[in-house]
């Protein structure tokens, strides 16, 4: 297994990774990088474990949304009618998991 340095939020790390997957390591990791600077960036929030949790939540929520939409498509293409949600409504729920996650961590600024 291969070992690649890379920086997320101005840190270095040491990831190890299967041979041929440099590219998309160094992918995850770029769109890793952006969201954590761009949740620090937006003045919500300055503790670095916070904005690694809510970064994971907010890919998380992408991929499984992406993962919905294809599972969707052939039921989409037969139906001329379409149920899939609206960015709006997936902006909503994404602002609503903030806000649930953000008052769990305000009890004590742990996460376990």
């Amino acid at each position: 297994m291969k070992q690649i340095e890379v920086a997320i939020m101005g840190q270095s790390y040491l990831l190890g990774c299967p041979e041929g997957g440099e590219e998309r390591l160094k992918e995850a990791v770029a769109r890793v990088d952006k969201e954590m600077c761009g949740i620090r960036d937006a003045g919500k929030l300055r503790a670095r474990e916070r904005i690694a949790v809510l970064s994971a939540l907010n890919l998380a929520f992408e991929l499984a949304g992406t993962q919905a939409q294809a599972a969707a498509a052939p039921a989409r293409e037969a139906s001329s009618a379409s149920d899939a949600p609206t960015s709006t409504e997936q902006a909503e729920h994404i602002d609503q998991l903030i806000g649930r996650l953000d008052a769990a961590l305000n009890g004590d600024g742990h996460l376990l």
